[in-house]
């Protein structure tokens, strides 16, 4: 009697119980909501319409024919498409999805175009020169400083080739990370500037674990199949700078932020040649 009048009760604390790991649930996955929706408004912001009429019929009739007629030799000189990030030399906290187009000047020097993303419509946002390390080496002390290391981007998994499979893009990478890059941004798209505004910006690169944004990483990493870790894993073997990385790199350790001011212009002593 006792037992068949307790069942009741058993089914109440096991429905109890079972409500309250449902609304367990239920708040955690609002809270993952929450954090997509987040991620979502902060790539929504850094990927703004340019203003602007559309693209006229005429207007891409002109382009359909000089780009037949015309030569685009230094464009067509891009052979690689490297995706890494970028933070602004003075402010770590603004972070960039920065997608590299590169060409080979010669051995030792390339050169990007640099967009906000892979896509037709990508913004050009900045530009990278990458040199070796020995041409690293010649440049002034003063110079140094506005240049990145990219060892710890290559063997922290965070710089790859979307679509490259992984021996062709390791036998690059293995170039890469020995080498300095310089990078000046033009568009701060991560602030939703419809249009370029402002000065150029010195940007950095990733030196150290835990700089990048986790939600920014996941973001990537679902887009392109790609796993950071996997890729560290991967990567250990490889090799940096040989004489290590420069101290006056990387900033030298400090923030740098380009600034406008006015100044005197001095009075010309003499008109050139051409004008008297």
């Amino acid at each position: 009697m006792y037992l068949l009048s307790a069942f009741p009760f058993f089914q109440i604390l096991d429905e109890t119980r079972t409500l309250t790991i449902l609304n367990q649930l239920e708040i955690e996955n609002e809270k993952e909501r929450q954090r997509e929706s987040n991620l979502i408004n902060k790539m929504a912001t850094s990927h703004v319409d340019v203003p602007g009429e559309p693209t006229e019929t005429g207007t891409a009739l002109l382009e359909t024919a000089t780009g037949t007629i015309q030569g685009f030799q230094p464009v067509n000189n891009i052979h690689q498409h490297l995706c890494a990030f970028h933070f602004y030399a003075h402010d770590m906290t603004r972070q960039v999805e920065a997608h590299h187009f590169c060409g080979h000047l010669n051995e030792d020097v390339r050169q990007c175009l640099i967009y906000d993303s892979p896509d037709k419509d990508a913004r050009l946002i900045g530009i990278e020169y990458i040199v070796v390390e020995s041409l690293f080496l010649t440049l002034p002390d003063d110079e140094k400083p506005l240049w990145h290391s990219h060892e710890f981007e290559v063997k922290g998994g965070y710089l790859f080739m979307p679509g490259v499979p992984g021996m062709g893009e390791r036998q690059d990478l293995k170039q890469v990370c020995k080498t300095y890059g310089k990078v000046i941004h033009f568009w701060q798209v991560d602030r939703g500037d419809p249009l370029p505004l402002g000065i150029p910006q010195i940007m950095m690169a990733l030196t150290r674990p835990g700089q990048l944004d986790e939600n920014i990483a996941k973001d990537v990493e679902k887009r392109f199949g790609v796993s950071f870790e996997e890729q560290r894993e991967q990567r250990k073997d490889l090799t940096g700078p040989d004489h290590g990385i420069h101290p006056l790199a990387n900033a030298a350790g400090r923030g740098l932020k380009t600034e406008l001011r006015e100044v005197d212009i001095p009075p010309a002593t003499s008109m050139p040649r051409v004008f008297v």
